[in-house]
C-alpha cells in the first residue's frame, strides 16, 4: 500500500522510534483507533532506538519503575508468544556484581521494591550450599524474582568468569535481552496491516483551534498541513522542541552516552554469561607513564579521578557468535542534539579499562582492540528523577510519552499502552498517574522518589 499523506487523522504520533511505534500499536490493538499518522523525518527506529542496549529487567531502586518495567515485560512476552522467536527474547538475568560482602542498602532496596509481590527474594550463602542456575533455559522456564549470592566462594561457583575479588552478586532473574529492531518491526507490521504508515515529515509548527493543525515539512522541502483530533509527543531527544510548539517547556534534557561492540576473538567473555554490571565505583588503572601524560592534559585529567560504577558487559547475538557489548553511562553533561553527536574518541579505552576489572580476560585487549570495533552513542532523554513522562501534555488533547532515559526498549510497550489509554480517555491507574506532570505537584511523592533515586544500572 502506498504511503500517501493523510490530511486528517484521529491521532498524530510525532516520533517513530520504538516508543512512538508502541503508542500507535496500542492505540490500534487496545483502543481500536486505526486512523493514526506516525510522523518522523528519519526512517523508523533510526535515531535513539538504533543505539539501544537491547536489555530488560524488572527491578529498579524505586517501586514505580519496577512496576512500570514489569508491566512492559509482560506486554513484550505477549508479543513474543504471538510471534515465537520474533524478538529473540533471552532471560539470562542481570548479574549485579560488587566487592561488598554485605550490600545491605541494595538488599534493602530489593525488599522495598518487591514488597508488592513482584518477585521472590532468595538469599544464598555458604550455609546453604551451592548456587547454580541454568544458563541455557528458554525465557519461559527461567524463574522470576532475585537470587542474592553472598560470599566469594559461592559467587565463583556460579560465576567463575568474574574477578576473584567479587564478594556478592544480585542476580535479577526476570531480565535479559531482546532485539529492539525486531520489537519495532513486529509492531510496525501490525500497524501496516491496519493501514497505518510512517510519513517521512518533520513537524515545524502546531496550532490548536478545536483540532490540532500540524505544519509538516517533507524531505523535498514541501509543506503540508495535517489536522488531527489528538497528538502524541514521542519525539525522543526532540521532545522539548515539540512541547514548545504547544507552549510547554518540559523538565527534561539530553545526555549523550556511548557503547562499544566488537568480536571477542580471544573469548574473554563466556557466551552464556548473563548481562553483567560492575556496580562499584573505581579509579581507572593507568601505568605511571600514562598517568603522568594524562595529568599534563587538562582535558583528560578527569580520567584520574574516581569514576562511578555500573559498567555493563554482555555477549551479543547467538551463542555461536563472538560479538560482545560494553557500556558505561558515566557522562553527566547535558547535550544539545542540534550541535551534533559528541562522540568521545577516548571512550573505547576508558570502558575497556573499567570493564576489565570485573572481566580480567578483557585486559588482553588493552591497546589491541580489533580494528572492526563499533563505537556508537545515543541520547538519554531524562529528568532529574529519571522517571518517564507519560500522559497529558496540554489542556486539550495533546499527550506525551517521553524521557525513557536508557530504558526505551524495555519500557516502550508499557509507555505505549499507558499513553494510548490516556488518549482514549480511560481512567488512569495509580501507576499511570505517577508518570504524569502531575507528580511535580505532589510533594510527598517527589520526596519519596528523590529519597530512593533510580541510579544508572
Amino acid at each position: 500500500m502506498a504511503n500517501t499523506f493523510r490530511q486528517n487523522a484521529q491521532v498524530a504520533v510525532i516520533g517513530a522510534g520504538n516508543v512512538g511505534i508502541a503508542v500507535a500499536y496500542y492505540l490500534a490493538t487496545e483502543q481500536g483507533i486505526d486512523n493514526i499518522v506516525l510522523l518522523d523525518p528519519l526512517p523508523p527506529m533510526s535515531l535513539t532506538s538504533a543505539q539501544s542496549g537491547e536489555n530488560y529487567r524488572d527491578w529498579w531502586p524505586h517501586a514505580i519503575m519496577t512496576e512500570f518495567t514489569s508491566h512492559s515485560i509482560s506486554l513484550m512476552e505477549q508479543i513474543e508468544k504471538a510471534h515465537p522467536g520474533a524478538l529473540a527474547m533471552k532471560r539470562g538475568g542481570y548479574a549485579l556484581a560488587t566487592r561488598n560482602r554485605q550490600p545491605a542498602e541494595l538488599i534493602e532496596n530489593l525488599h522495598r521494591t518487591y514488597a508488592n509481590g513482584a518477585g521472590e527474594i532468595r538469599t544464598h550463602d555458604a550455609s546453604l550450599g551451592q548456587y547454580r542456575f541454568d544458563r541455557t533455559c528458554a525465557w519461559q522456564e527461567a524463574p522470576d524474582g532475585v537470587d542474592v549470592i553472598l560470599g566469594a566462594d559461592l559467587v565463583h561457583q556460579a560465576f567463575p568468569e568474574f574477578a576473584p575479588d567479587i564478594e556478592s552478586v544480585i542476580h535479577i532473574r526476570r531480565a535479559g535481552s531482546i532485539s529492539a529492531h525486531d520489537l519495532g518491526r513486529v509492531m510496525l507490521d501490525a500497524l501496516r496491516a491496519r493501514g497505518v504508515h510512517v510519513h517521512p515529515g518533520r513537524v515545524v509548527g502546531i496550532s490548536h483551534a478545536g483540532q490540532y493543525h500540524l505544519d509538516v515539512l517533507d524531505g523535498a522541502g514541501g509543506s503540508q498541513t495535517l489536522v488531527a483530533d489528538a497528538i502524541v509527543n514521542a519525539a525522543g531527544p526532540h521532545a522539548n522542541d515539540v512541547a514548545r510548539m504547544l507552549g510547554q517547556n518540559l523538565p527534561i534534557y539530553n545526555v549523550y552516552q556511548q557503547k562499544i561492540a566488537f568480536d571477542d576473538v580471544l573469548q574473554a567473555i563466556l557466551r552464556d554469561m548473563p548481562f553483567a554490571i560492575d556496580i562499584d565505583g573505581q579509579t581507572l588503572a593507568w601505568a605511571d607513564e600514562e598517568r603522568a601524560l594524562i595529568n599534563d592534559d587538562p582535558e583528560m585529567r578527569h580520567l584520574l579521578d574516581a569514576m562511578p560504577g555500573n559498567i555493563h558487559c554482555r555477549p551479543d547475538g547467538p551463542r555461536s557468535g563472538q560479538r560482545i557489548k560494553l557500556g558505561w553511562a558515566y557522562n553527566k553533561a547535558r547535550s544539545d542534539i542540534r550541535q551534533g553527536e559528541p562522540l568521545d574518541s577516548q571512550f573505547p579505552e576508558i570502558v575497556l579499562r573499567g570493564a576489565s576489572r570485573l572481566h580480567p580476560g578483557l585486559k588482553a585487549y588493552l591497546g589491541h582492540l580489533p580494528a572492526a570495533i563499533s563505537h556508537y552513542g545515543g541520547y538519554y532523554t531524562m529528568n532529574d528523577e529519571n522517571l518517564p513522562l507519560i500522559g497529558p501534555l496540554d489542556g486539550h488533547a495533546a499527550f506525551m510519552a517521553v524521557a525513557l532515559s536508557g530504558y526505551g526498549t524495555m519500557g516502550a510497550c508499557a509507555a505505549g499502552s499507558l499513553c494510548a489509554a490516556w488518549v482514549a480517555r480511560k481512567t488512569p491507574s495509580a501507576l499511570a498517574s505517577s508518570l504524569t506532570l502531575g507528580r511535580y505537584d505532589d510533594p510527598a511523592l517527589m520526596a519519596e522518589i528523590q529519597a530512593h533515586g533510580q541510579g544508572e544500572l
